[in-house]
């Protein structure tokens, strides 16, 4: 196996079909470690991250890729979807991965680069065994918990029928009939970039007001934010893989739900609704009416409802997945710092007026799981 660096996301339809070919054959393929996530991340946030893509291949063939970005005064290496996918990892097949990651750390240290932190990688990937202080003799490491994410499983003939008749019975069910009663209401399934595109600053406005109307700041308040959620709707759109599902009651859109279609899988996204409908709860209306979508889709074999543990998605959980966020350093002092950041944190958290003055005196969102 041997490595090429590059510093920016090729634009070459060849990588791209490689890159998707080798998330295919992961032991959990997601959308968000394909080839247009990556470009996706670079191409909006490129005024603060250099992307390090490091390909990994056994003669001609690529075998591994490891889409990475540094900070421009190069302190800190990261996965390059972390701050925007709901799970990171190495891709490679399973047999590969150890010297996948083994080759890339080698590389880091080769080019002076001091700290990696993996920020959403699941429990249950390789990649995470691999990550244990008693394997790296080279770098110390600090492992922490992150998110725990909503799963409802479709996979045979019993589950989809549970989930459906508990759709029939949910509060969110009596809402949306309480609407109706009103106005007629529909979902739109806006799938091509043109049609995103026309709802995007709607979706965005109704986010930024939603949060505002609990205290905090949405991350679509960003202009790097908004510039990703387009590039990406225009790479994914033309693959098939993204649905922006729009509730509209009469002629007004009401509730937005991003939704990937991928290998097998439904994932949420991004969510928001109205405030002014806020008492039929049409956030939670349009998420049933999407998983009742699935239900119908025999080719789903379960619906990922995203990072965070809202009462909401744990009513509808079958199952769950967990993410860790793993710090790696050649200085020990470093890894205590993140460590140190990690407890005080849990310690706020633990404490809501106390998490409450905090996010008050600092301007920033909550410090525990945001809604989407």
């Amino acid at each position: 196996m041997h490595l090429v660096l590059h510093r920016e996301i090729p634009d070459c339809d060849t990588l791209a079909r490689e890159w998707n070919e080798l998330v295919s054959k992961t032991e959990n393929p997601e959308v968000f470690y394909t080839y247009e996530w990556a470009c996706a991340v670079s191409r909006a946030y490129r005024d603060c991250i250099t992307p390090l893509l490091v390909l990994a291949y056994e003669q001609k063939s690529l075998v591994g890729v490891a889409a990475l970005g540094t900070d421009k005064a190069e302190k800190e290496t990261f996965f390059l979807a972390g701050t925007t996918a709901d799970y990171c990892d190495f891709v490679s097949p399973p047999d590969l991965r150890q010297e996948l990651v083994v080759r890339v750390l080698s590389g880091l240290r080769k080019l002076g680069l001091p700290m990696l932190v993996l920020a959403n990688l699941p429990v249950d990937s390789t990649t995470a065994d691999l990550l244990q202080p008693s394997a790296l003799r080279k770098y110390n490491v600090f492992s922490q918990p992150a998110f725990q994410c909503s799963q409802v499983s479709l996979r045979t003939a019993e589950q989809r029928t549970s989930v459906q008749y508990s759709i029939r019975h949910k509060r969110e069910a009596r809402y949306l009939k309480a609407l109706a009663a009103k106005m007629p209401i529909s979902v739109d399934r806006l799938r091509s970039w043109e049609q995103i595109a026309e709802a995007l600053p709607s979706f965005s406005m109704a986010h930024i007001a939603r949060m505002l109307s609990v205290g905090r700041v949405s991350h679509l308040a960003s202009p790097q934010r908004i510039a990703f959620l387009a590039e990406l709707a225009k790479l994914l759109s033309m693959r098939g893989w993204l649905t922006l599902n729009q509730l509209r009651a009469g002629d007004c859109p009401i509730a937005w739900l991003y939704t990937f279609q991928f290998a097998r899988h439904w994932s949420f996204y991004q969510m928001t609704f109205d405030c002014n409908f806020s008492e039929y709860s049409p956030g939670s209306g349009l998420r049933l009416k999407v998983i009742e979508e699935a239900c119908e889709s025999a080719d789903t074999d379960f619906v990922d409802l995203g990072l965070g543990r809202e009462h909401h998605k744990q009513r509808w959980a079958t199952a769950t997945r967990e993410t860790i966020n793993v710090t790696l350093a050649k200085s020990k002092v470093t890894c205590l710092r993140a460590a140190a950041r990690y407890h005080a944190a849990a310690a706020i958290k633990s404490a809501p007026r106390l998490e409450q003055f905090v996010r008050r005196v600092l301007g920033r969102p909550s410090m525990g799981n945001l809604p989407a």
